[in-house]
């Protein structure tokens, strides 16, 4: 049974340039109680894919007309594209889907308490009323390892630690018990100790409440300890999918290498780094072809230039948008 199901999606955005892709034929697929890990660079689409779920991107979002999102709930389907009032969103909008930004403090209002927005939400979202809104977001402050939760309630997002706020932000956003929670790089600003104690809560989370969680990052290591499957993206396009340890273990397309490659050799320290050379193409300067041939080192002839990959099937669940794979 899947929860979301994502299909060609394709988004454009409307500039004084002209029209930018952003994203470009996107499909996956998401089961409850599954963990996705969406990898790629800065400038890879994927907040943009995730912020689409909700229909979050800016009013000069173009979404292409064969852009599928179907939410699966109890109640029956639900097209996500066809939602067009604010009313309507709400299904999605904190409601059945909730997000983690990657930066708190761009996220709660400054002037109201984390606790009035927790308690805000609730009412928008549940038939609580305020008392017992105020107590489920004490309960989920406390349940999210924050001490002496009832004052912290009462506390604004400045009076907090970068940790503790992620915290008070996950449990903002899993106190109306979504269906689906996106990550979008929420450990990036902390130190190691507090992401790994973010990580492991949230894996009790998925345990304990069965959610989908899609985990947005650019560090294939927290992947490796949070995800059941990975989706890599490059350019707007996803170029590598499949279970997890698979596509670690396994990489086929070079940029997938690359970035396993880059990552550092705590067992061998005399090891150079190994980046991956160019930058990422402006996407106004969209290259044709495989969007990651002018980085690849392993080009074959004009294919690369002007052929878009298909995808190849290369291993069990796992397939690979790469010519070199198409050419065994």
């Amino acid at each position: 049974m899947s929860l979301i199901d994502v299909e060609n999606l394709t988004l454009q955005f409307k500039t004084d340039e002209g029209l930018i892709t952003a994203v470009d034929d996107v499909s996956f697929s998401l089961a409850p109680g599954e963990v996705m890990g969406l990898v790629g660079e800065s400038g890879s689409g994927k907040s943009v894919t995730a912020k689409s779920l909700m229909k979050l991107n800016p009013g000069n979002a173009v979404y292409s007309p064969e852009s599928r999102i179907t939410l699966h709930l109890d109640s029956g389907p639900v097209d996500v594209m066809s939602l067009k009032r604010p009313r309507d969103m709400e299904i999605v909008r904190g409601g059945s889907i909730s997000m983690i930004f990657q930066e708190p403090m761009a996220s709660f209002a400054p002037a109201m308490t984390v606790g009035s927005q927790m308690v805000e939400q609730l009412l928008i979202h549940t038939d609580l009323s305020k008392k017992q809104a105020k107590e489920l977001s004490i309960e989920m402050l406390d349940r999210v390892g924050i001490s002496d939760a009832s004052t912290r309630f009462g506390q604004y997002a400045f009076e907090m630690s970068g940790g503790m706020r992620q915290r008070a932000m996950i449990a903002m956003a899993l106190s109306t018990k979504p269906k689906l929670l996106i990550a979008d790089e929420p450990t990036t600003a902390l130190d190691v100790t507090i992401q790994a104690q973010v990580i492991d809560l949230m894996k009790d989370l998925v345990a304990e409440f069965g959610m989908g969680i899609i985990f947005i990052t650019h560090d294939l290591g927290v992947v490796a300890q949070t995800a059941d499957k990975v989706a890599v993206m490059y350019l707007g396009k996803m170029i590598e999918q499949g279970p997890v340890r698979e596509v670690i273990r396994n990489p086929y397309h070079p940029y997938t290498k690359g970035l396993i490659d880059a990552l550092p050799q705590l067992d061998d320290l005399e090891k150079p780094l190994m980046p991956i050379p160019g930058d990422i193409p402006s996407p106004l300067e969209r290259p044709a072809g495989c969007v990651f041939h002018t980085r690849c080192g392993k080009v074959i002839g004009d294919i690369c230039r002007t052929v878009v990959p298909q995808w190849s099937d290369t291993g069990e669940n796992h397939r690979t948008a790469c010519h070199l794979c198409a050419e065994g």
